[in-house]
């Protein structure tokens, strides 16, 4: 499916005001929310033609494709700028997004307090004067790269009143800062009209009350086999200096939500960067922690799917996954108790929560990001590579023996 449409002048069609996804733990490009189950991200072609050739064995692990929308920069009578995108008339009424909602509550606030994005002063430098940057205790330049962030999930909208709790947010910083470098390059490389094309992806944790996101960049090599010399080296040297060389995979960002304190934990990619192998384990453990005690019951349904997603990608011959991440994705909020010997209910409980094997557990483990995947037949292929991807097959085998590991005890 291919959800485009088109804006001329005059046209008075209402567009779909995207939001900046709350729940985006890593990356570089923002991914924005569509509607309630769907996100999008900027178009990369080679993305894009992953999805469509996509073999039938991976589309278990990987987000469902929706096809494209078109995008434009717009400014309102206040100065908020958002991005619009253009939906097919039929799906007006279906897909228009609320202006009241908490997303755009919290960007449409950020734009107040750090003026004109494409006015030259830097807004993240602004915003340490700001009632949001007070509740986060620091400049925000500080606060978005710090490796240790807490946010509440409950809060609906911005608190305005400085009379308030300033500790009630519900977004990842990380998201917002992606949107705010996206946006700022929009405004100073292209006109407002300027059409952009974005994918449509089904957004994965809106199932999820209190989604715990673990974002892994999985391989051994990052740099695909278009990269210029510098970048090559640039990718190197972080793979050199990071668990990726030792182990295939390193921690590019991650949420946990924390029972005991009603808030969660953010981690970012820096802070991944400077795990030692040591350090990368007690992350894993710390991800499956909440706070009160070890979620012993989410190994069984994690090492499933990481074990059956291992026998999928060694069926995969020439496919080398470069730059792409693994996510794995479980709710923070518990199942609710079944009383004991209620079949019914169990059932129930389990057809809703998924098919996680031998528990009632959901757990969602999903690859992402394929700008830089290449394999025969891809419409950019420089180098034609035999068997399955090895890199990500060692970053695989041995974060399934690190989460054995935890679940033996060690």
């Amino acid at each position: 499916m291919v959800v485009q449409g088109r804006m001329d002048a005059g046209d008075t069609r209402v567009g779909v005001q995207l939001e900046p996804f709350l729940h985006q733990v890593g990356g570089h490009l923002s991914v924005m929310q569509y509607d309630e189950h769907t996100v999008c991200k900027p178009l990369i072609s080679q993305e894009q033609m992953f999805y469509e050739s996509l073999p039938l064995a991976m589309k278990r692990f990987t987000p469902q494709y929706k096809g494209t929308i078109t995008v434009h920069l717009r400014r309102d009578s206040r100065g908020h700028l958002s991005l619009v995108a253009n939906p097919l008339k039929e799906n007006q009424g279906s897909f228009k997004v609320s202006t009241e909602s908490a997303a755009v509550a919290i960007w449409q606030t950020f734009q107040q307090t750090t003026g004109d994005i494409g006015g030259g002063t830097h807004p993240l430098a602004q915003w340490q004067h700001t009632p949001l940057a007070h509740s986060l205790k620091e400049s925000p330049a500080q606060s978005l790269l710090r490796p240790d962030l807490h946010f509440n999930p409950e809060v609906s909208t911005l608190v305005d009143d400085a009379g308030r709790s300033q500790t009630e947010r519900s977004f990842n910083p990380w998201g917002l800062q992606c949107h705010q470098a996206h946006l700022t390059r929009l405004c100073s490389e292209y006109p407002e009209n300027k059409r952009h094309r974005f994918l449509l992806l089904e957004n994965v944790v809106s199932q999820y009350k209190h989604p715990c996101v673990l974002d892994l960049k999985m391989g051994t090599r990052q740099h695909g086999d278009d990269a210029s010399e510098e970048k090559k080296a640039r990718h190197m040297q972080k793979c050199a200096q990071s668990t990726s060389a030792c182990l295939g995979v390193r921690i590019c960002g991650m949420q946990v939500y924390q029972t005991n304190k009603k808030h969660f934990l953010c981690k970012d990619k820096y802070y991944g960067r400077k795990l030692s192998v040591e350090g990368f384990r007690q992350a894993i453990h710390q991800f499956l922690h909440d706070g009160t005690r070890l979620r012993t019951e989410l190994l069984e349904p994690i090492l499933h799917q990481l074990q059956a997603l291992l026998l999928v990608i060694r069926s995969q011959s020439s496919y080398r996954f470069y730059s792409s991440s693994l996510l794995i994705i479980y709710d923070g909020q518990e199942p609710p108790e079944t009383v004991p010997g209620d079949l019914h209910s169990q059932e129930a409980l389990h057809t809703a929560l998924g098919n996680s094997p031998g528990n009632l557990t959901k757990v969602d483990i999903r690859m992402i990001d394929f700008a830089h995947t290449t394999y025969k037949g891809s419409w950019n292929e420089l180098t034609t590579y035999d068997g399955p991807d090895p890199g990500y097959i060692f970053g695989l085998e041995n974060l399934i023996q690190i989460l054995q590991d935890i679940q033996g005890g060690e």
